[in-house]
């Protein structure tokens, strides 16, 4: 069995109420309890945070015993080296991932401090983004 991690960074808590014509009207709850129910035979664990230093003490917790990481950073993915530091520094492979197509965004949202050490990007496909991610893993 696959053992997952969803690490989800800034405001990804407020899913369902923040701007549910780019986020979608689901709470996180309620797509995870989704989620864990189509992939029965995956463990599927999730950890959210505003805090940058409580993402990067969590990818390291997690970065050596995991089978992969779904991270979605949030608005720390353009701005924090120290979480792409801690994405480099690890084992486990990490899939980042967008629920909005960054590069339709501002032009900030362009650049990646994760995407180079990740497996690979998933952007602009709603929520189902976290389940291609979940995919990704699946095929291996």
């Amino acid at each position: 069995m696959k053992k997952l991690m969803i690490i989800n960074g800034p405001n990804l808590n407020l899913l369902g109420t923040r701007e549910p014509d780019i986020y979608g009207s689901l709470s996180l709850h309620e797509f995870l309890d989704t989620v864990k129910e189509k992939y029965p035979t995956v463990e599927i664990f999730h950890f959210q945070s505003n805090i940058e230093g409580e993402l990067i003490s969590k990818i390291q917790e997690v970065g050596f015993s995991f089978d992969g990481i779904i991270l979605n950073a949030a608005a720390y993915t353009h701005t924090s080296v120290g979480i792409g530091d801690a994405v480099k520094a690890i084992k486990t492979p990490v899939v980042e991932v967008h629920i909005s197509n960054t590069f339709a965004r501002e032009e900030f949202r362009h650049q990646s401090y994760i995407a180079p050490n990740a497996k690979g990007v998933i952007l602009g496909f709603g929520l189902q983004s976290y389940e291609l991610a979940i995919q990704s893993f699946l095929s291996e």
